[in-house]
């Protein structure tokens, strides 16, 4: 076995670089391995069916007798969302604040997961797990119980951030920890991986208490019910709403599977104060006047599922109408921009006064900016940087943010997933990459829907369907009667009778030679054929090419 000053500290992120969501990054050092964060991503529009990403997490498979643990920065579904599918493959201790640790059990308990070891830690704390000490450092973040990293390794500090900003005003008075940054900065750092999401932006991210004000003067003059839409883990936004309710003489009910369930918790674990009184069921509402109602919701992203979709859309119990005040309290994730404005304008035909980020401040992000970046760079002063968290663009700016601060060109290293950043004692660079990408999950099915499958929804989605029942005599391969055709979404039969007509003669005709060429019993070779011709033929008829499906049906004669 190699001596420990000839081993290289790896780091590996599996998710999270070059894309939004399921952030996984190894660090590993020796027979030693930690997980940082395991989390999951939404589909994209073109994903077709698929429910959530995963990161493909065969290295830790791979390498199980090493890894110490996950731990975990905060509880976002971007980063706790993999946690009971990674946990079902490698079971192994999670660490992680108690607002973080609450969340992941509620989603263990989803998945019948009860023999995983939950170790809870608070900011301050520090473990040691191998070769591996970390300290967990209290950072300013849109959701309770955010941490940074230092992790103390055989060749250095690494340090990272989590998703962070920083706050000097904080809902629960307790800010970003500069000084322990300050600290290990001044004793030197080896690496710093830290939040690019908001790389592009100038200036600072304002705190979240300035949204005190947007809701004064939105409570103030409301004159019916207030909706409020938000991230149902951000529980200092729902805190802010349930206080200025409260002030102004208002109930208060939480609408929405996920944010009735975060909202208990919270309260339960000590982070929400509800005054006496000041929550009540949808069943209590009608016992007061729409003036003194708060509604407090999910669906600040448009899901079709969400309390504000179905309010919007005459499909909850409680329909939004005039005189009732909507704010959607978020800005929406890239990709959900026409989900939310749809929402949008339908509650706009309803009658209702809907504010949103366009119009006023209602939501303020949990991401630093780029003064809050530099002054992290200035303290910290690490050897080498790494940004993670973001799209390629937001890694390329950080990166060039980061060469502005000073750090050596040559230190910085923006990588891919499945890369591996070796560092030495004397230097840093890429060895060979690993397994990495995306596992889809479709409904019970983990990793079964591959490209291929994406591409034929696609074409489906896009072209329709073409199948052609074709009826054999089993014993002679003889034809019986002309084919059937049904098709799906590619034309509409009641007006097409000659169109298809016509493929039913052409698919007659092609079967007869065909079945000179590939007799049976394999139908491989005829119905590949049958497929490649009836293509051309739809398409020199109709300029369209459907998924075509023959089907060969043998008849007992």
């Amino acid at each position: 076995m190699s001596s420990k000053k000839t081993e290289k500290l790896k780091i590996i992120p599996l998710g999270g670089l070059g894309e939004i969501g399921k952030n996984l990054t190894v660090i590993e050092y020796g027979n030693d391995m930690i997980v940082v964060d395991c989390g999951l991503a939404f589909p994209d529009e073109d994903m077709l069916g698929i429910d959530m990403v995963l990161p493909d997490i065969s290295y830790l498979e791979t390498n199980r007798e090493k890894l110490r643990a996950f731990v975990i920065t905060h509880g976002h579904e971007d980063h706790i969302g993999g946690l009971p599918y990674a946990l079902d493959k490698v079971n192994v201790p999670v660490y992680g604040t108690r607002f973080t640790l609450a969340l992941i059990e509620h989603k263990l308990e989803e998945h019948n997961m009860l023999d995983i070891q939950l170790n809870c830690i608070d900011a301050g704390d520090t473990v040691t797990l191998g070769c591996f000490t970390i300290e967990f450092i209290k950072v300013s973040h849109s959701i309770a119980g955010a941490v940074a990293l230092a992790i103390t390794t055989p060749l250095g500090v690494v340090i990272h951030t989590g998703d962070f900003k920083v706050d000097y005003t904080p809902i629960d008075d307790e800010p970003i920890d500069i000084n322990r940054f300050a600290a290990y900065g001044a004793d030197g750092v080896l690496a710093l991986m830290m939040d690019s999401t908001n790389a592009e932006l100038e200036g600072v991210t304002p705190s979240e208490r300035e949204l005190g004000k947007t809701f004064e003067k939105v409570f103030s003059e409301a004159e019916g019910r207030v909706i409020v839409a938000s991230f149902a883990s951000n529980v200092y936004r729902i805190q802010q709403v349930i206080d200025t309710a409260v002030a102004h003489g208002r109930v208060v009910c939480f609408q929405g599977r996920s944010m009735v369930n975060i909202a208990r918790i919270a309260y339960e674990l000590g982070y929400l104060d509800l005054p006496e009184n000041s929550v009540v069921d949808i069943e209590q509402l009608k016992n007061y006047d729409n003036s003194r109602v708060c509604v407090m919701t999910t669906g600040s992203q448009g899901e079709s599922m969400s309390g504000l979709f179905r309010m919007a859309n005459a499909n909850h119990r409680l329909i939004v109408g005039k005189g009732d005040t909507v704010i959607i309290s978020a800005s929406a994730i890239p990709g959900n921009e026409v989900s939310v404005g749809r929402v949008i304008n339908q509650l706009f035909k309803r009658g209702a006064n809907v504010i949103y980020d366009r119009l006023a401040d209602v939501h303020v992000s949990g991401h630093a900016r780029r003064e809050e970046l530099k002054m992290m760079f200035h303290i910290i002063k690490p050897r080498y940087f790494i940004p993670v968290h973001g799209e390629t663009r937001h890694l390329y700016r950080h990166a060039r943010l980061a060469e502005e601060m000073g750090i050596d060109p040559g230190n910085i290293f923006v990588l891919d997933n499945g890369n591996v950043l070796e560092i030495s004692g004397k230097e840093a660079k890429l060895g060979s990459g690993v397994a990495s990408g995306s596992i889809l999950v479709d409904g019970l099915g983990i990793g079964d829907v591959g490209t291929t499958v994406l591409r034929e929804r696609r074409l489906l989605s896009q072209e329709g369907l073409f199948s052609i029942i074709i009826p054999l005599a089993k014993s002679s391969d003889e034809l019986i009667g002309l084919p059937e055709i049904i098709t799906r979404g590619f034309i509409y039969l009641k007006d097409s009778d000659e169109l298809i007509n016509e493929a039913k003669h052409y698919a007659f005709d092609l079967s007869l030679q065909l079945l000179e060429k590939h007799p049976g019993p394999d139908r491989t070779a005829f119905t590949a054929a049958m497929k490649s011709a009836m293509k051309a033929f739809l398409l020199s008829k109709t300029k369209r090419t459907p998924i075509i499906v023959p089907i060969v049906v043998e008849i007992e004669r």
